[in-house]
């Protein structure tokens, strides 16, 4: 549902609008007793106010209610919309096109302090499988490396996983990129750490996150126009001298053991999603 009575249009104009929430007492009441569990209010940009308003009319409702905000979530008021909400879009609307996963996947590390159980920082929509910005559901234009780099990092930034395609036009490749339980486990991690980049180039990065075993999560992205080899030093994970186990999580297989660290060939716009552990 809608939020306000003012919407930022397309294209940067204004529209007037009336919106729900000079009913929102009323709309909260009637959204409970329908049963209710999930609630996203769209309006931008979201801000603190208003959503403490309809947060205390949830929780006084006698129904718990996930509450989901969308979206442009400015990062001064991350504080007060963790405290009012469960999740928050950081971004605009994501679409199906490799500037936009770059643009949107590696720009979030400034959220981790407010991200934990409860209160998540949402990326926005997978945008793998039979897509639409608009009315016409059109496959993805990522490439098979590019869908495998953008649900890497959205588990690795453990972001809300929502499925944006249709379900009932999956073809083998999205269904498996879905169906992953290792790399599954990245995401929903009890922790609900967001994974922080250990070091970043022009053309690759490499991103970690800690796991509640003890164990460490790895992501290696090549965002250049040709393969890549890139490594992952122990000592740049903060790693306790030792002989580590390396699982490629995609792959669902051990790949080495080593006491310094690990190299993967990385393709175009891909990536690789490691496990390290003893």
């Amino acid at each position: 549902t809608r939020a306000d009575d003012t919407q930022q249009g397309g294209g940067g104009g204004r529209f007037q609008r009336v919106g729900p929430f000079s009913f929102v007492s009323n709309d909260t009441k009637q959204f409970a007793e329908w049963g209710f569990d999930y609630l996203k209010y769209d309006w931008n940009p979201i801000d603190v106010p208003n959503t403490k308003i309809a947060y205390d009319l949830m929780r006084a409702s006698g129904r718990d209610i996930v509450f989901s905000l969308s979206n442009s979530a400015r990062l001064n008021d991350a504080a007060g919309l963790a405290q009012y909400s469960q999740l928050w879009r950081t971004s605009g609307d994501m679409s199906d096109t490799w500037g936009a996963i770059r643009q949107n996947a590696f720009d979030k590390a400034a959220w981790a302090p407010f991200q934990g159980p409860g209160h998540w920082a949402d990326e926005d929509m997978l945008v793998v499988g039979r897509v639409s910005v608009g009315e016409e559901l059109h496959p993805t234009r990522l490439t098979p490396n590019e869908q495998v780099l953008h649900i890497t990092q959205w588990c690795l930034l453990a972001s809300p996983l929502l499925i944006g395609c249709d379900l009932a036009a999956l073809d083998p490749f999205t269904l498996s990129l879905l169906t992953n339980d290792e790399v599954l486990d990245v995401d929903q991690d009890p922790l609900g750490k967001m994974g922080q980049p250990v070091r970043r180039e022009d053309t690759r990065e490499v991103w970690s996150k800690p796991l509640e075993d003890g164990s460490v999560d790895v992501g290696l992205y090549n965002l250049g126009e040709d393969p890549q080899t890139i490594r992952v030093d122990w000592k740049e994970l903060g790693l306790a001298p030792g002989n580590y186990r390396v699982r490629d999580l995609w792959r669902q297989k051990d790949v080495a053991r080593s006491t310094e660290g690990y190299r993967a060939k990385v393709g175009r716009h891909g990536a690789a999603l490691l496990r390290i552990f003893r």
